[in-house]
């Protein structure tokens, strides 16, 4: 691997946690350094952090808080 991605990816400890766990991005960014953006899009999608990912968390969240006040209006009546 190329010294600056080498530090770039020990600079995030994410991108590094992330490429401990996929190794095979080890080989892709020794043979091409340009697929760094690549690697960040997929530890984005491994941790979760896509816009879309992120919507549909706080779409389940909305839901759950609309269970829980029908299950609170039941419990009045």
């Amino acid at each position: 691997m190329q010294k600056e991605v080498y530090y770039y990816v020990k600079s995030s400890q994410e991108l590094l946690h992330f490429i401990r766990h996929n190794p095979e991005w080890y080989r892709y960014l020794t043979r091409d350094p340009s697929r760094i953006s690549e690697c960040e899009l997929e530890a984005k999608r491994f941790y979760g952090r896509t816009f879309s990912q992120r919507l549909e968390k706080v779409n389940q969240n909305v839901q759950m808080v609309g269970v829980l006040l029908q299950f609170a209006e039941m419990m009045k009546d």
